[in-house]
């Protein structure tokens, strides 16, 4: 039995997906706290044997001597979450008290991480040394502070579940998203407003010598993080896992929003039109204007399948689920 912790979000409903569709497992329990009332769309394509919230999972676990893995996705994931005592339960607390149960039962152990972890990127996006990072958001460093805390554990020889990564997934877009509301990618915005307004509104350059729409990210399929983390998972149960340790997700390829927004258009046959607005003053200091994944380490650890570009997932996006009737994965 595999355990999927925020299986109706985003990144969780796409590992199912895989699972389910190219691993032919069915054997799952999802656990996640749905809020938004159009998520339970994210689950009425999958198949698994039972959906717990969050709030009673580990009653379940204590319950329950099935789970050969856990794969935790599920956390608060707004970067503009000011309620840091609900960051700390919900985005370490909880995650320590999954890993020491994985620890104790001898469960592998697979966790989202975040890019926004690396700040401002003025220490680079080295996944080889995390010690040295400045996040610009309570997000990031309740991200930034369950990684040392594993990293910790690791250098101190606690008890440590027998195989485990920490993903740190950069930007992420594609099917599945829209309940994320103003978190949702710029992928999923440009086509609803492009479609309402017939254009799509960018950041102006509001950094010496960052033109109107040229911030740069890292932009990752979603069914690429899905994929990889199931290379993980998979590896583990057949007895070869990889090595443990935190892993950047990302394609290693920054491109500009403008790139996004404008792929975007092209996918949906129309004359790309973008304008350019102030950013808003919540952002101003705690944005990140350029992400890039260093991915030599996820190479060496033998994923070796190549990042589907920008522009073929966004087309897959756009035409596969955003222009069909039914838009759920």
């Amino acid at each position: 039995m595999i355990v999927i912790t925020g299986g109706a979000g985003m990144i969780g409903s796409i590992i199912v997906w895989h699972l389910n569709t190219k691993l032919s497992r069915d054997d799952l329990v999802i656990v996640d706290h749905i809020t938004h009332p159009e998520q339970w769309q994210n689950l009425v394509h999958r198949k698994y044997t039972e959906y717990i919230d969050k709030d009673q999972f580990f009653d379940f676990l204590d319950s329950n001597e099935d789970v050969t893995a856990v794969i935790h996705m599920g956390a608060i994931s707004a970067t503009t979450e000011r309620d840091f005592n609900k960051l700390i339960a919900d985005n370490i607390h909880y995650s320590q008290d999954l890993w020491t149960w994985c620890a104790e039962n001898e469960v592998p152990f697979f966790y989202a991480s975040s890019a926004a972890t690396y700040g401002d990127g003025s220490a680079g996006y080295d996944d080889a040394s995390i010690e040295n990072l400045r996040p610009l958001n309570g997000y990031g460093y309740s991200k930034h502070f369950f990684d040392q805390w594993v990293l910790k554990q690791i250098a101190e020889e606690q008890p440590a579940p027998p195989a485990w990564a920490g993903f740190k997934f950069f930007n992420v877009y594609g099917p599945n998203e829209y309940h994320k509301e103003r978190m949702a990618s710029v992928a999923f915005h440009t086509y609803n407003q492009f479609s309402e307004t017939d254009t799509m509104k960018l950041f102006k350059g509001t950094k010496s010598g960052i033109a109107d729409g040229m911030q740069m990210r890292d932009f990752v399929y979603v069914k690429d993080c899905a994929e990889i983390v199931c290379h993980f998972f998979t590896a583990a149960l057949s007895n070869k896992p990889t090595a443990n340790a935190i892993y950047n997700i990302g394609t290693g390829q920054a491109r500009s929003f403008k790139d996004l927004a404008t792929a975007v258009m092209n996918s949906m046959g129309r004359e790309p039109h973008i304008t350019y607005i102030d950013m808003p003053e919540d952002l101003q200091g705690k944005y990140q204007y350029f992400t890039e994944a260093k991915m030599d380490k996820l190479r060496k650890a033998g994923y070796k399948k190549p990042m589907t570009s920008l522009e073929d997932g966004v087309k897959d996006y756009v035409q596969n689920y955003l222009m069909q009737e039914d838009k759920y994965c």
